[in-house]
């Protein structure tokens, strides 16, 4: 946990999702009030670190897929969050040292820790801006300087919409991302679903969502259907839109094999969450543009 104070102008007395997931994973940039929702959220849904830790798995498998058999080099990172292990440069460099990655976040604290992870400025850039605002990130200097539009971009959206809005319209940002990326660009997405929580465990699903509602950005669960129609204008490769877990397993990573048994805290027992199955109630999917 940090103990140094935080930035200027920065309020932490508000959790902040970006905090909250670093706490999940296990990192040291967060504050007290993340912290506090955090183990709320954990309270009452007991999967949400390994939830946390299997969302980053998934991102290392489809950044490797992307770098090594689709031939990507160019990746935009949106809604990045704050740096911890495997980053998306990390992984696409050590498969192409070529690759060039924008990260984006709209939290300051985010991209100063991201601008200090960067060792490879020719590779890397990151811009402080609003997702939902395409126009300002796609112009920025710094996208420009990095990225060649004419050319194939990965379009990373990993773990952020459920963080959007549906009067933001994220069917119809994704769809500005991918009208401004030429053909054989992908779209990269993981997304929580109700489809699991809501249907098998409603009360502790509202209250974590009551939670949510108290930071910044409240957390906005979405049917198979409403993920899958936020591919509109790609096509989907293999295995299609799966379970977070079921998306091209066979590829544990560096760091082993996904954890799909959910309530994987130190110091408790580990035990599949009830009702789940053993599923991490999120969808994701990589999909190439036509």
């Amino acid at each position: 946990m940090r103990e140094d104070g935080p930035p200027s102008g920065v309020d932490v007395t508000v959790p902040n999702v970006a905090r909250m997931y670093d706490y999940y994973l296990g990192g040291k940039d967060n504050y007290a009030a993340d912290r506090e929702a955090a183990e709320k959220v954990i309270a009452v849904m007991p999967g949400s670190q390994a939830g946390a830790r299997a969302n980053r798995a998934f991102l290392m498998r489809a950044v490797r897929y992307l770098a090594a058999e689709a031939g990507i080099t160019q990746f935009l990172d949106l809604g990045a969050g704050l740096p911890t292990r495997n980053n998306v440069h990390e992984v696409a460099l050590s498969v192409n040292p070529d690759a060039r990655v924008v990260y984006v976040d709209w939290d300051p604290v985010v991209c100063a820790h991201s601008r200090a992870l960067v060792r490879t400025p020719h590779n890397v850039g990151v811009v402080e801006a609003d997702l939902r605002r395409p126009d300002t990130i796609l112009r920025h200097e710094t996208t420009r300087a990095l990225l060649d539009f004419s050319r194939p971009v990965a379009v990373m959206m990993v773990s952020i919409l459920h963080f959007v809005d549906g009067s933001d319209d994220p069917q119809g940002i994704a769809a500005q991302y991918r009208d401004a990326t030429a053909a054989g660009s992908h779209l990269v997405i993981s997304h929580l679903t109700g489809d699991l929580m809501e249907k098998a465990r409603p009360e502790e699903t509202e209250r974590a969502k009551e939670i949510y509602r108290r930071t910044a950005t409240p957390v906005h669960l979405r049917t198979r259907q409403e993920v899958h129609d936020l591919f509109k204008g790609y096509d989907l490769v293999d295995p299609g839109l799966a379970w977070l877990t079921d998306w091209r397993p066979a590829d544990p990573g560096p760091d082993g094999p996904t954890v799909v048994r959910l309530n994987d805290r130190p110091g408790g027992t580990i035990e599949e969450a009830p009702g789940y199955g053993g599923r991490i109630p999120a969808y994701a999917g990589v999909g190439r543009k036509l």
